[in-house]
């Protein structure tokens, strides 16, 4: 009988490890690191590097209708979140914690459910990264340097 239960419990253990490399986990969903380092990693250029579609990073884990652009000084995008992201303050502190993981140099100064502030170096050569809701169902970030 023991013989019988150790080979069961052996099956069983081997089909659940035959399992695991087909499950998802956590680090299978999109990170928008690579994306927020190479915006802030523009502002001293006025974000010219640029184009509309290297901010699309930070949005694709929570949308998938992202639109951004470059302006003098700035990169913004806006998009909507998925229905998964919850509220648009759900999704507001979902992407304000990405950067925060992403930027650990970042000071988090402002956080609310309608607004999320980091800034990054000295105050007179500071970035600043700013989110809030764009209407009902939008978010917006806003990459700005001096």
């Amino acid at each position: 009988m023991k013989t019988y239960r150790l080979s069961a419990i052996a099956l069983t253990a081997a089909s659940l490890v035959a399992l695991l490399p087909v499950s998802a986990s956590a680090d299978d969903s999109p990170r928008p690191c690579g994306a927020l380092k190479r915006i802030v990693a523009a502002a001293p250029d006025g974000f010219a590097s640029l184009t509309p579609d290297d901010g699309k990073g930070v949005a694709q884990p929570y949308g998938d209708d992202a639109q951004c652009s470059a302006a003098h000084r700035s990169f913004q995008c806006t998009w909507t979140p998925h229905q998964a992201a919850g509220s648009n303050a759900d999704a507001l502190e979902a992407v304000a914690a990405d950067v925060a993981s992403c930027l650990p140099d970042a000071t988090h100064d402002q956080n609310s459910p309608g607004r999320q502030h980091f800034y990054l170096g000295a105050k007179d050569r500071r970035t600043e990264i700013t989110l809030t809701p764009e209407g009902s169902n939008r978010l917006r970030l806003v990459v700005s340097g001096r």
